[in-house]
């Protein structure tokens, strides 16, 4: 790895303390995708319209989750440190 590589691949990562709100965005992103793909499918079928089906419900369901999972994260962390034990 050069000099050069090592810069620009350490300008693009974010500090941190973003940790949360990236971990946030990407599980949104996936989670809402996934749930659009399997309620689309669920509600109206597999047809013609499929995709922007899901697309059309996707648009609703990112920011949706993004918020949801930015609340529910502190939660979910204390239920798991009450359930699983420390080592």
């Amino acid at each position: 790895m050069t000099a050069e590589s090592t810069t620009y691949s350490s300008r693009l990562r974010l500090p941190s303390r973003a940790t949360p709100y990236v971990f946030a965005l990407y599980m949104a992103i996936i989670m809402a995708f996934l749930m659009c793909l399997v309620i689309t499918i669920a509600e109206f079928g597999l047809d013609e319209h499929y995709l922007e089906n899901v697309m059309n419900a996707y648009r609703l369901a990112m920011p949706s989750a993004f918020v949801c999972v930015l609340v529910v994260r502190p939660i979910v962390a204390r239920l798991v440190a009450w359930t699983v034990r420390a080592r």
